[in-house]
């Protein structure tokens, strides 16, 4: 016992020291605080006296969506967005602002065509009359002028599929799986956190032996590597054109009650202008012809769609800005979140949410005219949809390739990246992306922000989204933890994807916390740790599964 008081005398000492370490600045957080609320102001809008005014948030929104949305990469849409950032951007005298460019040629999937389409035109014209909701799938042809056509269901879910479909899908607008089973909706679409659900968020073992959806005797895609699938979904999609299919159309079980999920269904590889149409419809629709089909009574369908192509310029940009460092310049604290989107709503919580909050950012802190010693440095990234593809290319050219893992100075030099990517959700704490010596600073940046949010830090790592493209060359890269919403259940790649789903008093608390935590990057006396450099990789196909 002698021995033992006095040592833990000299620790508890020294366990004091190490929670002190972090300098707050309160009156630097009041101020972030009334720049984004105004003097006097609470979260979301009316009755807030100046808060309205202060707030820049919905303001961003309503250009990133209503005005210039959707942004799906290299469109003419996600370009003149681009140009109204840096105009807003300089407007505001931040530095370094331009669209910093990186090419798609070569990249997996292939090069990034611009593509939009400017027609659709929908309908069961046999038995009866019914208008399909729908949109076309990204990079998908048009059918140059109106076409109709009868439906066959054609499941083609494994290698062995495509001999058992020869020579019958000519002249045929393709369903190419089953009917997607949708259940009840006896639960809301969209929720926050409670405390349990926060609190199962941070042990670093994660329960095992969750079971795969069943569906009509399971999907085997799922039974595939990832290898099998892509080599099998690209004979899918050379398949139906070299059948002599009219187009396919597909549906989602994600898509209930008017929602229509769609994405990429289409190659880019070869000449993306003689892609077949394809089309996503709401699963409701789909499951209406297929179920006439089953039942042997034949259906047709009749489809106008126009798409455009411009395969003159297929390189992409990140928007790039910056409030250079006082006194350490060279060193760097990033945020950011990505830009694109895809076509079907306006891309509102995926992810002009974090783009908006990343602009509100640099607002902020330069309306401010904060002292920081670090540079700060904006991003907002292209191509992430298909695989964090601009984020991936900035890290290559500024950091590190990932195949040589060979350093550069801005490398040393960087202090950390912060990256919002799950939605319209408030934040309710950070991955710290299995980097533990973190924790300590993030828990008492947290502490001073205690009246904005809980500040749960969990150890897991997060995945599907650009900070990893940081993590992945041992840079400090961290997501922040975000209320859920309807993001999952309805807005996710949807067509209600759309300025209406946006919370304003999420955006605002947003703002606050992830400006905070990027000025105490940027002033702190040293760089947030990091882990140790991962070896070398291979450029295998990385990125996105979101």
């Amino acid at each position: 016992m002698r021995r033992t008081i006095p040592t833990l005398l000299l620790l508890i000492p020294a366990l004091a020291l190490a929670q002190q370490t972090e300098k707050i600045d309160r009156a630097v957080i009041h101020k972030i605080k009334i720049a984004e609320l105004g003097e006097g102001g609470g979260f979301g809008g009316g009755g807030r006296g100046n808060a309205r005014e202060a707030s820049q948030v919905m303001n961003i929104m309503y250009n990133l969506t209503d005005r210039y949305g959707p942004r799906l990469t290299n469109s003419p849409q996600f370009r003149r967005a681009g140009d109204w950032a840096v105009s807003q951007l300089k407007e505001w005298g931040l530095s370094n602002v331009h669209l910093e460019k990186w090419p798609t040629a070569g990249v997996r999937g292939g090069a990034i065509p611009s593509w939009e389409f400017t027609h659709y035109d929908a309908a069961m014209v046999e038995p009866t009359y019914m208008p399909l909701i729908g949109y076309p799938q990204a990079w998908s042809g048009g059918t140059n002028g109106p076409i109709t056509g009868e439906v066959i269901l054609a499941e083609i879910q494994q290698p062995s599929d495509f001999d058992k479909w020869h020579g019958k899908l000519k002249g045929k607008i393709v369903f190419t799986a089953a009917p997607p089973e949708l259940a009840f909706p006896d639960t809301p679409l969209g929720h926050r956190y409670d405390e349990q659900e926060l609190q199962a968020l941070v042990p670093e073992i994660i329960p095992t032996g969750r079971g795969g959806r069943g569906g009509r005797g399971g999907n085997p895609l799922f039974n595939m590597t990832p290898e099998e699938r892509q080599k099998f979904q690209d004979r899918q999609r050379t398949y139906f054109k070299e059948e002599g299919a009219l187009m396919t159309v597909t549906a989602s079980d994600r898509g209930q009650s008017g929602t229509v999920f769609a994405s990429n269904g289409s190659p880019r590889t070869g000449d993306p202008t003689q892609n077949l149409p394809s089309v996503a419809i709401t699963a409701e629709n789909y499951n209406r012809i297929a179920r006439l089909v089953e039942h042997h009574v034949p259906v047709k369908l009749s489809f106008d769609i126009k798409t455009v192509f411009d395969t003159s310029n297929t390189d992409s940009f990140n928007v790039i800005a910056e409030i250079p460092g006082a006194t350490k310049p060279n060193e760097l604290v990033m945020v950011g979140g990505h830009f694109d989107s895809w076509h079907m709503g306006t891309g509102a919580t995926d992810n002009a949410a974090g783009s908006t909050v990343a602009m509100e950012v640099m607002r902020i802190l330069k309306s401010l005219n904060l002292k920081m010693d670090r540079t700060v440095r904006m991003a907002l990234w292209g191509g992430e949809e298909e695989g964090l593809l601009g984020s991936q290319a900035y890290v290559k050219e500024h950091f590190a390739d990932p195949a040589t893992m060979k350093t550069t100075a801005e490398h040393d030099g960087f202090a950390g990246y912060f990256n919002v990517d799950n939605g319209t959700g408030r934040i309710r704490g950070i991955y710290l992306q299995q980097n533990e010596m973190v924790r300590p600073i993030f828990e008492q940046w947290f502490a001073a922000l205690k009246d904005l949010t809980p500040g749960v830090i969990t150890i897991r790592n997060t995945g599907g989204t650009d900070h990893q493209s940081f993590d992945r060359v041992g840079l400090p890269g961290f997501q922040f933890i975000q209320d859920p919403m309807d993001y999952n259940t309805r807005t996710h790649h949807s067509n209600m994807d759309v300025y209406d789903r946006i919370q304003q008093a999420d955006l605002e608390q947003m703002a606050i916390i992830e400006a905070v935590f990027v000025y105490n990057a940027a002033t702190r006396p040293e760089k947030l740790p990091r882990k140790d450099l991962p070896p070398p990789t291979p450029p295998e196909g990385r990125g996105s599964n979101r």
